[in-house]
């Protein structure tokens, strides 16, 4: 069992974020006895056609197609993204997954500290992580929870992204162990 990890770039998303967000991933979902793999950086240059010039931001759905392009022979597959991503009837979205396709995208844009006059480059990461074990909650199978310091709270700003902690809830905990049992 394999979690794959797509860069999903327009410019630039950084190394260190990247490694953290795997790093991260790894030492949780080995316990579920999943392996981690970083694949090749792919570049986005053939979506921009659902680039809204008006709203300066990509339609994410089509950044979560690209990504489960690349499943493949794994279990689940998590985009990351420099773009900035939103969906009909929302400003903007810090990230995006669909269960079915065992696929989920983050973006970076809307995580970054100097988006908000903030200095600390750590937090980009510890963002980053909270948003990738959010997604990945969805894809195998949890949905939004009322506590508001796990990681499948929603995230409606980036308050919220940090109040919570990077980690499930014991019920939310619970119910990924069982979801988790018949996954290849």
């Amino acid at each position: 069992m394999k979690i794959g990890i797509l860069p999903l770039v327009v410019k630039e998303v950084e190394e260190d974020v990247l490694k953290g967000v795997a790093d991260y991933i790894r030492e949780f979902y080995s316990k579920f006895g999943f392996k981690v793999e970083i694949l090749p950086l792919l570049t986005a240059s053939d979506l921009f056609f659902s680039y809204n010039p008006i709203r300066g931001q990509f339609l994410g759905r089509f950044f979560l197609a690209k990504v489960a392009e690349h499943r493949g022979d794994f279990s689940a597959v998590l985009g990351i993204t420099d773009a900035d991503l939103y969906e009909e009837g929302m400003n903007f979205i810090f990230g995006l997954a669909n269960p079915y396709l065992r696929a989920a995208i983050i973006s970076l844009t809307r995580l970054r500290p100097e988006l908000y006059n903030e200095k600390d480059g750590e937090v980009l990461k510890e963002r980053a992580i909270k948003e990738a074990m959010h997604e990945l909650g969805h894809v195998f199978g949890l949905g939004h929870c009322e506590n508001s310091r796990c990681v499948m709270h929603f995230s409606n700003s980036i308050i919220d992204t940090d109040y919570k902690g990077k980690d499930y809830c014991e019920r939310c905990l619970n119910k990924l162990k069982r979801n988790l049992e018949g996954i290849e």
